[in-house]
């Protein structure tokens, strides 16, 4: 049952954990927290409701446009969407001027990681993911080639083959004057100076400032502002394998990591958001842990210390132990029913997001825990979902009234903008304007800007295949002017300019290959799905000098109007590029769809239908509901074609998902699938859901998922 607290109506047990949890320690009292929280409601909710009013008369513009004159010239719709105030006038180049930025953000290029927050142990693995084995990622991935059957425990063979891999590695990123690193019997320090022994005496680094520092067992070696560990022990079964006792080397991986409230998660009420507030709280304090059976024992995880060095010249050197995190809240349109009004209105779920956020990293801010996210005094946080420079100045100004109520100096909450609505693109250099004294990230979210990208243009014709897509005219623009406009409006230095998602887990060797290309473009971050990845998508940043490489693209210009060619098909595809297209959708809808709604898993690695596990949250979701809506709005497909094939892979999803605990099936009876509907409500309402967004039907089914549960 809810509790009144100051005017809202509050879910029990989000009640308890704001008064039990979050508050304790902080000399806030919780009807003063509740209060700042209904003030914050009645001053944004009217301008959030003309803002949300405002995306749908534009979109309705954009379909009159697109029904009466199809994918028209560029520059003739660059003066439409001008005339409608789709697109605003592009203000004065106004650098951004960032203060008290740690340098995770605005020095260190490396790898970011996004994790749910309702999973306290991936979120902990995430945390502490800034650190990881180089050597666990050549032997357990596909990364090296495995010619033979691994022996049970440690196998020797593969052993030797990551050790003289990981060899290689180091002759590239840190070479040895006259020799290889893998001709060395043994590493040391004397006199502040890396000696390497060899049979043919002793040598050191071609570069000597390569030694940032050393301790027990450890050589510490650094290059683009990334570090990488040596850790000597030849008591270890690996150490006593190695030609000079290493038994690992450690690279400093995942600098950033968000925690995600978004679009990671299946959170429908207030003991889902709970629980996610749970372990961001947990990890602002430090007391967060994680118990797991692994191995036939018990582990407890918890965040892992600094680590100390000393410094070359003797002086103690301490490097974060962790990632630096930023919370991912939900976007403007969302609403939630774990508070309500008075009068029965739901809350605006990113307000309720951010006072949380902000308020648990108070412990952080003022030292109260066991370890420190924010060496500089900042909280960080991205806002996804917004369109245009009105909706980035309501989530500025959201900060400040935030940061009003709980005492906190101004633009002490930083901003991440994700890039991957259309008006946002179209209008970024106004959208970085408007949060010139907060905005610390700027990220091209490709999925979500594509699923905008069909909704945008549903009515201009059938949009060209989902793979096209990732290569259309206005996706490369779009992926290289968020570069250019990024690094104009001076970014280097002070701000992180992102790249998104990996969305291949098990294929660590293409991404090895491929992934490089984010550093090259000069992004200082991508995403990548898991610790192992970020291990080794570090080593793309000891290659790249993504600073060097930014000061080359500085002044390039890419034309926005590349980002108004509108992808539809030319002509009628043939019957089987339908089929294949409409299966495949189909799939990935239903194999997302019945963790999120049956299960509350809000990000799973899905098994495609060649059984390649693909990363799928709502993003991708969007892309693929928008992409058969917009097919059977044009006639590609029809409607009793497209339930006959969610039927036939709803079957396949239930084989896929055989022995997953908890999991009901729908092929059975789709009717009474929760699961089943959800997918179907998605496709068929797709056409006049607001932006082509997800959440509302998501939520509804799962809801109704979670009711019949809670029966029986």
């Amino acid at each position: 049952m809810p509790v009144t607290i100051a005017g809202l109506h509050v879910d029990e047990q989000l009640a308890g954990f704001v008064a039990e949890e979050l508050l304790p320690g902080l000399g806030i009292e919780p009807r003063q927290w509740w209060r700042g929280l209904a003030e914050l409601q009645d001053r944004f909710q009217p301008r959030l409701q003309r803002l949300l009013g405002r995306r749908d008369d534009l979109q309705a513009a954009l379909d009159g446009w697109h029904t009466s004159r199809g994918a028209s010239d560029p520059a003739e719709y660059e003066r439409f969407l001008a005339d409608i105030g789709y697109l605003v006038p592009t203000p004065a180049q106004a650098p951004v001027l960032v203060s008290n930025v740690d340098p995770e953000i605005a020095l260190v290029a490396g790898p970011q990681l996004v994790v749910p927050s309702t999973v306290p142990r991936y979120a902990l693995n995430a945390a502490n993911a800034r650190w990881g084995s180089l050597f666990d990622a050549l032997y357990g991935t596909d990364v090296l080639p495995l010619d033979h059957e691994l022996d049970p425990g440690y196998d020797d063979r593969r052993g030797a083959q990551v050790i003289a891999a990981a060899d290689r590695l180091l002759d590239e990123l840190f070479p040895l004057a006259g020799t290889g690193h893998g001709e060395v019997s043994g590493y040391s320090v004397a006199a502040g100076v890396l000696v390497a022994e060899t049979a043919s005496g002793p040598t050191g680094l071609v570069d000597p400032g390569q030694l940032v520092g050393y301790g027990d067992g450890a050589i510490l070696l650094g290059r683009h502002g990334l570090h990488v560990e040596l850790a000597v022990d030849r008591g270890h079964p690996v150490g006593s394998s190695h030609h000079a006792g290493v038994a690992d080397v450690l690279v400093e991986a995942a600098v950033t990591t968000i925690v995600d409230l978004e679009d990671s998660v299946s959170t429908v009420d207030g003991a889902d958001k709970t629980a996610a507030y749970r372990t961001w709280l947990g990890l602002m304090t430090g007391g967060l842990s994680a118990t797991f059976g692994k191995a036939g024992r018990t582990v407890v995880r918890s965040q892992h210390d600094d680590r100390r060095y000393r410094a070359a010249d003797g002086t103690e050197l301490v490097l974060p132990g962790r990632a630096l995190l930023l919370a991912r809240t939900v976007g403007h349109h969302m609403f939630t029913d774990a508070v309500r009004t008075v009068g029965g209105s739901e809350v605006a779920e990113g307000l309720l997001d951010t006072l949380v956020v902000a308020t648990a990293a108070l412990h952080d801010l003022r030292g109260l825990g066991r370890v420190r996210n924010s060496r500089t005094g900042s909280i960080y946080l991205v806002k996804p979902k917004q369109h245009g420079p009105d909706e980035v100045a309501l989530t500025v100004e959201v900060l400040a009234a935030v940061e009003g109520l709980l005492g906190l100096a101004p633009t002490t909450i930083k901003v991440g903008i994700m890039d991957e609505e259309k008006r946002t693109s179209l209008n970024l250099e106004a959208c970085i304007a408007a949060a010139r004294d907060r905005v610390i990230f700027i990220n091209t979210g490709f999925l979500d800007r594509t699923g905008d990208e069909i909704h945008s243009d549903f009515c201009a014709g059938p949009v060209i295949g989902k793979s096209d897509l990732k290569s259309a005219v206005w996706m490369t623009a779009y992926e290289d002017r968020n570069v250019d406009v990024a690094l104009a409006a001076g970014f280097s230095g002070q701000a992180q300019v992102g790249k998104g998602m990996w969305a291949k887990p098990a294929a660590m060797a293409a991404m090895l290959e491929q992934k490089i290309a984010h550093p090259l473009a000069g992004a200082n971050c991508a995403w990548v799905p898991s610790p192992t990845a970020a291990t080794l998508h570090a080593l793309h940043y000891l290659r790249v000098d993504v600073a060097q490489r930014q000061r080359e693209l500085v002044g390039r210009a890419t034309d926005r109007r590349l980002l108004l060619h509108v992808p539809v098909l030319p002509e009628h595809p043939a019957p089987e590029v339908v089929e294949h297209e409409l299966r495949t959708n189909a799939q990935s809808i239903l194999g997302y769809v019945v963790r999120w709604v049956g299960l509350g898993i809000g990000c799973s690695t899905v098994p495609d239908l060649d059984g390649v596990g693909l990363m799928e949250d709502r993003a991708t979701l969007r892309i693929s509901s928008q992409h058969i809506a917009n097919w059977l709005h044009h006639g590609v497909v029809d409607e009793a074609r497209v339930r006959q094939v969610f039927a036939e892979m709803a079957v396949v999803v239930d084989r896929q998902n055989t022995g997953e605990p908890g999991y009901r099936p729908m092929s059975a009876d789709p009717s009474a699938s929760e699961p089943f509907q959800a997918a179907l409500e998605l496709v068929f309402t797709g056409r006049t859901e607001p932006n082509g967004y997800t959440e509302r039907a998501l939520v509804k089914w799962r809801r109704l998922a979670k009711a019949r549960a809670a029966v029986g």
